[in-house]
């Protein structure tokens, strides 16, 4: 225990430099947090309800136009030569730029289809295409930039978009009175479309440097957490579609604020508060090990979030309030669910740190879960709405805890067990 104590504290003496960048991301993301609250109170549930059907069909299709070519850049750019990163860096954005467009216009070109089964007219679609393409461009730039370890640069950048986004959305609404979802997306692109553009100072492309067998192997490298990604954005994306589907939007607008907001806001924790240190961590520490543990620490870390999150969302009410009913019943089904929902994040980002071997797993946990928990939402969503919404969410994840709990303690046992038990 000791030695494991020991060593913690040299991987923080070790990363001391994430100290300030960190800080930064954590307040511009926050940020970010404050201006979805002031949005959600300004525009009502029901505009909100539009909002956030737009920016979860977004976050769909992101993963098949960033096909995880981030997770690349993370990985690549650190370890190339120099005289390398620029052919990783054009290749990286040319084909990304060349995929997303295609993936908008056969979007549109399906405009039919996908609003009949997304419940959804046209103009909502091309809004959360163009959405998703903006989305895609920001993450993938700020990957080369935290590639090239240009830390305080991409936290800057973060933090001064995210108050130029705050500052669009505060003068809409106090000055233009502006309540409709529309003007407020549109904010949205065009803030990320800004951080891609002016990002773009701290790295170097060289379209000449593009090169064909160099893009297939880096969507090779990519594919193992293109699907992780794929699967886990239907899981835990597409529940708002359902109610969509079953629910008024206002009712959409409001499970936003109970379950979508303080998902997110767990995210930021995981990306910009700990990711920094906890990925390499586990990157180098003994896999079983880490399993095992985790699924010691996973009744606690579940405790501890679902508390942590009824008390947040408790703030958040207190300042949205208006349209946004606060029950006691609700917010204790959306604290479990976070809860639970911690774990599994926990349990992901431990098996996608074992490399192919971990993806595997996972991605195997997540093809025999995956549809238990969507046939979960689907009943209970049209059966209660939001209510069922909620217990759905809850259960998704219990669901998928479960399933990676069993597999994990199966195939990560520790050296030597089989035998013993033989």
């Amino acid at each position: 225990m000791g030695a494991l104590t020991d060593r913690a504290a040299g991987l923080l003496a070790a990363h001391r430099w994430a100290a300030g960048p960190t800080l930064v991301s954590t307040m511009a993301s926050g940020t970010a947090a404050a201006t979805t609250l002031v949005i959600a109170r300004g525009i009502g549930a029901a505009a909100f309800g539009q909002f956030t059907v737009v920016l979860s069909i977004a976050l769909i299709v992101t993963v098949g136009m960033l096909t995880s070519l981030n997770y690349v850049m993370f990985q690549e750019l650190p370890r190339a030569e120099p005289g390398a990163r620029p052919a990783l860096v054009t290749t990286a954005l040319l084909a990304t730029l060349v995929l997303g467009a295609v993936v908008f216009a056969a979007g549109l070109a399906a405009a039919p289809l996908l609003t009949a089964v997304l419940g959804v007219d046209t103009r909502t679609l091309a809004f959360a295409l163009a959405l998703a393409l903006s989305m895609t461009l920001n993450q993938l730039t700020e990957s080369f930039l935290r590639g090239l370890k240009r830390f305080r640069l991409v936290a800057g950048l973060k933090l001064a978009v995210a108050v130029v986004y705050l500052g669009a959305a505060a003068c809409c609404l106090l000055v233009f009175g502006v309540r409709d979802a529309e003007p407020y997306l549109v904010a949205l692109i065009g803030t990320n479309l800004v951080f891609a553009l002016v990002s773009a100072a701290g790295f170097e492309v060289v379209p000449r440097s593009w090169s064909w067998a160099l893009a297939r192997s880096l969507y090779r490298h990519g594919a193992y957490v293109t699907a992780i990604a794929a699967l886990t954005a239907v899981v835990f994306g597409v529940d708002v579609i359902f109610l969509n589907h079953w629910a008024p939007r206002a009712d959409v607008g409001v499970y936003s604020v109970y379950n979508g907001f303080p998902k997110r806001l767990l995210g930021v924790v995981f990306t910009d508060g700990i990711g920094l240190v906890l990925l390499p961590t586990l990157a180098t520490l003994d896999k079983p090990a880490v399993m095992r543990r985790i699924a010691r620490l996973a009744p606690v870390v579940f405790a501890a979030t679902a508390v942590f999150s009824f008390a947040a969302s408790t703030v958040f009410f207190l300042l949205v309030g208006g349209e946004y009913p606060y029950a006691l019943g609700l917010m204790a089904l959306s604290a479990l669910g976070i809860g639970a929902h911690t774990v599994f994040n926990l349990q992901q980002v431990a098996l996608t740190m074992d490399g192919v071997r971990g993806a595997k797993v996972l991605i195997g946990c997540l093809l025999a879960g995956t549809p238990l928990a969507l046939a979960c939402q689907a009943a209970l969503i049209a059966w209660q709405g939001l209510i069922g919404g909620l217990v759905a969410f809850a259960l998704s994840n219990l669901v998928l805890v479960a399933v990676v709990t069993a597999v994990s303690a199966r195939l990560y046992r520790p050296a030597g067990a089989s035998e013993v038990r033989g």
